[in-house]
Order: C-alpha cells, then structure tokens, then sequence
C-alpha cells in the first residue's frame, strides 16, 4: 500500500468482550500503512466484562474519518441499543467508511444505527435472531460479506474476521505472513465451541446463564427497531 495511512478505529465501551476488539486488532495493528484507534467517549480506563481495563486513544469528537469502522460485542452492547451518542458516531463513521464492521453482538450495534437495513450479516449464535429486527437477514457464518458490510460471528470469529480484512487491506500474502506470525493453526481440546456440538448439558447451563442478558438484549433491540421505524 502506498500514500496516506488507513484509518482503522474500534468502538470501545465498558463491559465489551475484549477478544472481540483484541483478536482483530492483533491483525489489523500488524498491517503497514494502517493506523488503528480505540474510540470512546473519553480517555479514561473502559472496563471489559471480564476486568479487563483498556485505555481509549481518541474520543469521538476527534476521531479522524474511518476508512474502516468496527465495533466489537459483549453485554455492554445491550446499554449501546440505547445510547444516541453512539449510535450517531457509528452512523456518521459508517455512512463515509471503505468497510462497515463488527464481530459478535456488535452487528446489533450496526443494525440499531440503520446500517444493516437490506444486508446479510452474522453476530455470535445467541443473538442471530436479533438481526432481523433491523431489516438484515442472519447468516449462521464465522465471516459475512456483504458489499462492505464485513460481520464476524461469535468471539473467537473475530480472527477469522481480522484475516478476511486483513487480506482485502494489505493483500494475501501479508494477511498469511501475519497468520504465520500468531500461529493461528487451531486445534481445540474440546469440539464444544458450537450449539450444533456441545454437548446437552453444557448447552442448557449456557442457555441458562445467559437468558437474564439475552432478555434485557430483547428489549434493547426491540427499543432500537422501534426508533429506527
């Protein structure tokens, strides 16, 4: 790649799931000519689901223009269907960026500021019925290309995600060399990473544990649908 660096920027928010925003950005922050930045409202600490403590590096007000905007998921995407202040800055950003992103939850995201309206589009399994909510169709994939909305499905997709982009953005051979570099060759110990595979047990007590979060999601969605209506 040649001239001006492309700009990459992640939604960052408390209670997101950091390995959404943490698997892509290892590829993207390998890329040259790539600068990648972590929005929010304000520079201080945002607070994954799971303690991690991660710092912004630009608020919305001064982020430059994204040539490709991504927003990661987690529980704190339930809070995000209602907040206006969001919304708008993925709204703005994903009306003028080359790609508009997400992995896990974070479509719903998309879909809330009216991104998704007439696209296919995937979020982690859990919460692929929420998309139709937003006039996008679910496609139960680990990566979906629509035109330029790129969406990556549940966690650990996101490095499938990052690789797909990090081909279109620097080319193969890079998005392979960086492949190489992670060693990102998986091989599980367990076959329990999808509801088709899990085995009953595990599957109820996930179902269980989650169905207080995916309640509340419900409505947030429904909340969200309505305004975009």
């Amino acid at each position: 790649m040649s001239g001006p660096a492309l700009q990459v920027g992640f939604v960052l928010y408390p209670r997101l799931t950091q390995l959404d925003l943490t698997a892509p950005w290892e590829l993207f922050a390998r890329l040259p000519d790539v600068r990648v930045h972590l929005a929010w409202k304000d520079l201080g600490p945002v607070v994954s689901d799971t303690g991690l403590a991660m710092l912004p590096s630009v608020t919305f007000a001064e982020c430059p223009d994204l040539d490709l905007v991504c927003v990661p998921g987690g529980p704190g995407v339930n809070a995000l269907l209602d907040d206006a202040e969001v919304l708008d800055f993925v709204r703005r950003q994903g009306l003028c960026a080359r790609y508009v992103t997400s992995v896990c939850s974070g479509a719903l995201v998309l879909g809330a500021a009216g991104l998704l309206r007439g696209y296919r589009a995937t979020t982690h399994w859990a919460s692929l019925d929420f998309l139709a909510a937003f006039g996008a169709t679910a496609e139960r994939t680990r990566v979906c290309v629509d035109r330029n909305r790129v969406t990556g499905g549940g966690v650990t997709a996101g490095l499938d995600f990052g690789l797909h982009l990090a081909a279109e953005l620097g080319g193969r051979a890079t998005a392979e060399r960086i492949q190489l570099y992670i060693e990102y060759d998986p091989a599980p110990p367990f076959q329990a990473g999808s509801p088709d595979t899990a085995p009953p047990d595990v599957l109820r007590v996930y179902r269980e544990l989650a169905a207080p979060m995916l309640e509340e999601r419900s409505r947030a969605v429904a909340r969200a649908a309505a305004r975009l209506d």
